[in-house]
């Protein structure tokens, strides 16, 4: 009966532990939506990599935190690669509409999380928008030429499926946390969360699409963006509460 009571207690913050403030959120959501807009039309307009270019590419021209994980196309790792990505997107909004405590705050989580990926979205856009950096796998003669020559060979500068997975798992993580403050399992959200960003780094890195540097920058948006966006909206009464 303890157990009930505590667990019930951590729902009685009127309106659920996080606030949305239309005259901040709503223009964020709004302007953020239109650069991403903005920025991939702009990507979608990089010329192709010329076969002088990857002619003059050298390996040793890398820093040696790149240099040693460079690796050729693979069709296969980067089929894999896009199974976590498509989990990933609709993945909290199953989790809200599972959980009970979340369910009452649906739509304002689905919009928090929305949020989210517009930012994630904004810096990776911007980035692989103004940068052209090339991906490992036109450094590997091996590779099929369509892949080393196309515009999307460009892109490698940051990874976005990284970014993305990183979002989605640790919005779910956190936002778990809040809602469930005296929950014993909170750290099996977190390590879940890591676990699979983590697994989507290196598929994306073995695949030949992104370097290290690459992956690590991604993973780094994707956790800051999925954390800090629901610890921002937390309204001032949250707590958190510990089962007796």
């Amino acid at each position: 009966m303890g157990l009930v009571r505590a667990q019930d207690s951590t729902h009685r913050w009127p309106g659920g532990p996080y606030r949305l403030k239309p005259s901040i959120d709503i223009p964020l959501g709004v302007g953020g939506a239109a650069l991403d807009i903005y920025n991939f039309g702009q990507i979608g307009k990089k010329n192709p990599t010329s076969l002088a270019k990857l002619q003059s590419l050298q390996i040793s021209d890398l820093d040696w935190f790149d240099r040693w994980a460079v690796h050729p196309y693979s069709h296969s790792v980067d089929k894999a690669s896009y199974i976590p990505f498509y989990v990933a997107m609709p993945a909290p909004l199953i989790v809200f509409a599972i959980d009970s405590r979340m369910r009452k705050d649906y739509w304002k989580l689905t919009y928090m999380y929305g949020e989210a990926m517009i930012l994630t979205g904004v810096l990776y856009t911007s980035a692989v928008h103004w940068a052209s950096r090339l991906r490992p796998l036109t450094y590997e003669s091996s590779s099929p030429i369509a892949e080393r020559t196309s515009a999307n060979s460009r892109n490698s500068f940051f990874a976005g499926h990284v970014a993305l997975v990183g979002t989605s798992f640790f919005f779910i993580a956190q936002a778990y946390a809040d809602y469930h403050p005296e929950s014993h399992y909170k750290w099996a959200f977190y390590t879940g969360a890591a676990a699979i960003t983590g697994l989507t780094g290196y598929l994306r890195n073995r695949a030949g699409e992104h370097f290290p540097t690459d992956v690590a920058l991604g993973a780094v948006v994707g956790v800051a963006s999925g954390l800090l966006t629901p610890m921002l909206h937390r309204t001032k009464s949250v707590k958190k509460l510990s089962v007796p």
